[in-house]
């Protein structure tokens, strides 16, 4: 007698498994034991046995999404009138030092909690977290937001983030916003020998993340290479974000971010980088033939108006591109399906109508995340072996009527905002586009409480 599988997903109206086939399976199935995909199948072939079975009829059955970019912390300033009509530079000027005063371990993992729970609600089942901002005083910010994680069974790759070079070095944080560079090279190693997990099926795994070319120095970011190649572990960072950037470089460093880049040793496919909306033709062969990531922010970049980054080009080049949602204060919403909408919309605007289609969106969703946190087999996709992170799609309600060609198009060109059920590693984390976590109400009322103190009321 063959032992009943733990959880089955059964009857989709589509899964799209994003395996290496690209497989769409019609009635499909996904069936997982102890936390990984150990067999899928269409309406056609024999469904086993199991313990529990989710009914995904109708529905649309895809990977969990992957984010690849974001700030966590930031939505405890989330909307807030004074820094709604900024530019990068002088929206960060500007709420640096409320972030700085402000920022501690409670407030850490709140936001972080929050922010899980935000993308766990929109299909996300793993998310990285650039933080980089890190006070003498403020504690263990590290910790706390993976605490946040563990509690929401999130899968995770937070970044332990650094900044070095302050307003009186040439650089845009305030003087208590940074830290000394031996120091930071330092708790890096501590914090990746504490908590990173480089196995199969890894929850928790770190990633070394100076901030940005205006805010460390070009020796932290060779350094911080090097520490990365030793401790074999992912190295992220903003670059080529807006027009600002290039020309803070260019006065600074005399040379543009992406060459920057280059001579830090950082191009290298250890490394993804957040937003690029700015590289040039050459620059782009250059990111694609090292294997650089992107991680693709659209919202961010079109609120900070820092412009439309060249996605289809990118990926031509041999770029692995993911979607990021960005700072809860510049996207001011952490949700991976809008983020994938978006690219979609961004690039037909820019590449041409039938250069990016909703599969294509998905991909970057999905596989294109995992290939920028260096787990292409093993996130971002229903195969056999990967991990048992999947979003359930309902496909029904005013919004998918006449949808009936193609549910992944459907998908993306029409709703649904919200995944319906979330499962990380085999486990339920959204149920009926609810979060399973019963601690949510208190977690929202002690975070409405923290966000008032990072925001001064005139």
């Amino acid at each position: 007698m063959v032992k009943p599988v733990d959880l089955l997903f059964e009857d989709a109206w589509l899964v799209a498994t994003m395996d290496d086939e690209r497989r769409e399976l019609a009635g499909g199935w996904v069936a997982i034991d102890n936390g990984y995909v150990v067999a899928v199948g269409s309406g056609s072939d024999p469904v086993p046995a199991a313990h529990r079975r989710i009914d995904a009829t109708g529905c649309l059955v895809t990977p969990g999404l992957v984010n690849t970019h974001h700030h966590m912390f930031q939505n405890l300033t989330r909307a807030y009138r004074p820094m709604t009509s900024a530019p990068l530079f002088s929206w960060l000027q500007s709420l640096y030092p409320l972030w700085t005063a402000s920022i501690d371990e409670e407030s850490m993992y709140l936001a972080a909690w929050v922010g899980l729970a935000e993308l766990a609600m929109s299909g996300c089942t793993t998310t990285s977290d650039h933080h980089y901002l890190h006070p003498m005083r403020a504690g263990d910010l590290l910790a706390a937001e993976i605490r946040a994680a563990v509690e929401l069974s999130m899968r995770f790759h937070p970044t332990y983030g650094s900044m070095s070079l302050s307003v009186k070095d040439g650089g845009l944080p305030p003087d208590d916003a940074v830290r000394d560079e031996d120091d930071i090279l330092a708790e890096s190693e501590s914090h990746v020998a504490r908590w990173h997990d480089p196995k199969f099926g890894a929850m928790v795994r770190i990633a070394l993340a100076p901030c940005s070319p205006f805010t460390v120095t070009p020796d932290l970011m060779r350094r911080t290479a090097e520490l990365a190649e030793r401790l074999d572990v992912r190295l992220h960072t903003h670059l080529a974000e807006n027009s600002e950037d290039d020309k803070f470089s260019l006065a600074q460093f005399g040379r543009r971010p992406v060459e920057l880049y280059e001579d830090v040793g950082w191009l290298t496919d250890r490394s993804w980088g957040a937003h690029v909306v700015r590289p040039n033709d050459a620059e782009i062969s250059r990111l694609g033939a090292a294997g650089v990531g992107v991680a693709h922010c659209p919202s961010s970049n079109m609120i900070l108006s820092s412009g439309i980054a060249p996605v289809v080009a990118m990926r031509d080049a041999g770029c692995p591109v993911g979607l990021g949602c960005d700072g809860s204060s510049s996207a001011d919403s952490a949700s991976l399906w809008q983020e994938a909408r978006l690219a979609m919309l961004q690039a037909k605007l820019i590449s041409g109508a039938d250069r990016m289609d909703a599969r294509a969106a998905l991909e970057i969703a999905t596989r294109g995340g995992a290939a920028c946190l260096g787990r292409l087999g093993e996130i971002g996709e229903l195969s056999i072996g990967s991990v048992g992170d999947v979003a359930v799609w309902r496909m029904d309600g005013p919004q998918f009527a006449g949808v009936l060609d193609d549910p992944i198009e459907g998908w993306l060109r029409c709703g649904p905002l919200a995944a319906t059920h979330v499962f990380v590693h085999g486990e339920e984390i959204v149920h009926e586009g609810v979060l399973t976590n019963p601690h949510l109400e208190d977690v929202l009322s002690r975070h409405r409480l923290a966000a008032r103190r990072f925001q001064p009321q005139s």
